[in-house]
């Protein structure tokens, strides 16, 4: 009988969570959805940012990704796309013990007749990364995983901003 209410009592808290969360307003984000019905990637070939962005648009949006900008409603610019390493900070030695990692890109969104949906922007991610300099190889290997997600942040970025430019529909 003991167990019984034990398990009565596990539910009841479980369902006013559910409720407490419910009656806040909480949701999951789900897929972004674009102002545009059409999109071009103004990327270089072999950008991962941009690979990644034209499959994340094509998954998880209804808009088109178009390899040509007279096709598309909304044409992404790159303006600027750098990856940096900044030494954060130094043993006694004088040698590095710490990177800051950087991912930057900067991009506008017109509609390639002189309409702009989203002004020049820059979006950049930052990540700080020890360094063992025994561990040269290591590191580096670190540091390619670290850009990796840096990328996937970056791209989430820049659907959030799109899903809020002011497009035509």
């Amino acid at each position: 009988m003991r167990q019984r209410s034990g398990s009565a009592f596990s539910v009841l808290i479980g369902l006013l969570v559910l409720f407490s969360l419910a009656g806040c307003g909480f949701k999951l984000r789900g897929a972004q959805q674009l102002p545009f019905d059409t999109i071009y990637l103004g990327f270089g070939p072999n950008s991962p940012v941009g690979s990644e962005l034209a499959r994340n648009i094509r998954a998880g949006t209804r808009t088109k990704v178009v390899d040509s900008a007279k096709d598309a409603q909304a044409v992404f610019d790159v303006l600027g796309e750098s990856r940096d390493r900044e030494v954060l900070s130094v043993n006694a030695q004088g040698r590095a013990q710490e990177f800051t990692l950087r991912l930057r890109l900067t991009f506008r969104v017109h509609d390639g007749k002189g309409v702009e949906y989203l002004g020049p922007t820059q979006v950049m991610v930052q990540r700080d990364v020890a360094f063992d300099e025994s561990l040269v190889l290591a590191f580096e290997s670190e540091a390619a995983l670290v850009y990796r997600e840096m990328q996937a942040d970056l791209v989430q970025q820049l659907l959030r901003r799109l899903a809020a430019a002011k497009g035509m529909r």
